[in-house]
């Protein structure tokens, strides 16, 4: 018999045991030998290949499956956050507007610092300034203000209320004042 040795097959010692009968083929010619056993070398070449096919396609199936898992991951953490900044927005806008009419008392000050460090560090991004090219992508048009300069039309003239994205996602637009150039 064959004596594994790494890689290597020692074929120095190799004999062929049919897969017959005792006397089925004894006095069959070599031509005849050598017939049947490329015939069965054919049939174990199509197993194997049939084989190696299937496990290539579940290996496939598998890196497919992997790469589902990662994106519906990355989606349900998205999905996550924007429902907690959601239901925090509109706290953290009545301390804005608080803050700009100088109504705010200290301790709420700090806690409007904390929503702010908190959404940061979310990757939440206000949308919208005075000033920024209009996209409808972002920004929701509440009104038009006249402008007499070209350059100006289609421009942020004021921001009513701050818009919000997190990476690609918007959670609420810009409600802003559009220059109209007439």
């Amino acid at each position: 018999m064959a004596e594994w040795k790494g890689d290597d097959i020692d074929t120095e010692d190799v004999t062929i045991e049919p897969e017959h009968e005792e006397g089925e083929m004894d006095g069959a010619e070599p031509e005849v030998k050598l017939a049947k056993l490329r015939e069965e070398l054919s049939v174990c070449r199509k197993e194997k290949q049939e084989y190696m096919d299937g496990w290539q396609r579940a290996k496939a199936d598998y890196v497919n499956l992997l790469k589902r898992f990662e994106t519906e991951t990355k989606t349900a953490k998205v999905g996550g956050m924007v429902k907690a900044v959601e239901a925090l927005l509109p706290a953290f806008d009545a301390l804005e507007r608080s803050k700009e009419h100088g109504e705010i008392p200290e301790g709420f000050l700090a806690i409007a610092r904390q929503l702010e460090n908190a959404f940061t560090s979310l990757g939440l991004e206000e949308i919208g300034k005075v000033g920024e090219q209009f996209n409808p992508n972002f920004h929701e048009a509440l009104g038009q203000d006249p402008t007499d300069r070209a350059e100006t039309d289609d421009t942020i003239t004021a921001v009513l209320e701050k818009g919000w994205k997190i990476g690609d996602v918007v959670i609420r637009p810009a409600k802003v004042r559009v220059a109209h150039f007439a």
